[in-house]
């Protein structure tokens, strides 16, 4: 019985192995040589991609931050909308390198309008994907100032901020990792 019930369990564990194999080997046009940086995804709505730059921050655990942070300011909606955005989107390191205290302080209500202000300066209407970008391009971003692009070698750096993971495509837009808080003039 013993052995009976141990081949059952190895017969389960082969079955959902192939199960799996057989579901990542489908005609998927892989061309084998993109990295996850660098793939797009042209239909907007398929099952790789995320339905919105909100839904694909909640879908990355080092943007867990950032969520609570878009949360407190409430944009979920805004961001949830249409768009289509461009996210340059600070991962928690970027949260934590702020001040001691900043970060608490951003997220109270008292402080709703400058915590708006400072996402809203990660964040352009259109969807901007790293091959589009220039040398000195400028883009505007919902806060109304103007973030600058700058391109070093293979790397896209946004005011002096490297780019870490570039063009994670969402149904309404696209999401850059950048691994700083961009605080714009006057904040």
């Amino acid at each position: 019985m013993k052995s009976r019930v141990s081949r059952l369990i190895v017969l389960g564990v082969v079955v959902l192995g192939v199960a799996g194999i057989a579901a990542g080997c489908g005609d998927d046009d892989d061309d084998g040589g993109t990295t996850a940086s660098e793939t797009t995804v042209e239909e907007s709505g398929s099952a790789s991609e995320p339905e919105n730059v909100v839904a694909a921050a909640q879908a990355t655990p080092d943007l867990s931050t950032l969520v609570q942070a878009v949360t407190a300011a409430d944009l979920v909606e805004t961001l949830s909308g249409p768009g289509p955005y461009t996210v340059f989107a600070p991962n928690n390191a970027a949260f934590k390198a702020l001040p001691p205290g900043q970060l608490d302080d951003l997220l109270k209500p008292a402080n709703k309008q400058l915590l708006v202000d400072i996402l809203s300066y990660h964040v352009a209407e259109g969807e901007v994907l790293s091959s589009d970008l220039t040398d000195g391009q400028k883009i505007p971003t919902l806060q109304g100032d103007d973030l600058e692009i700058t391109l070093d070698g293979g790397s896209v750096l946004v005011n002096g901020v490297a780019v870490e993971t570039a063009d994670i495509q969402t149904g309404n837009g696209v999401v850059h990792v950048i691994g700083e808080v961009l605080i714009p003039p006057g904040a």
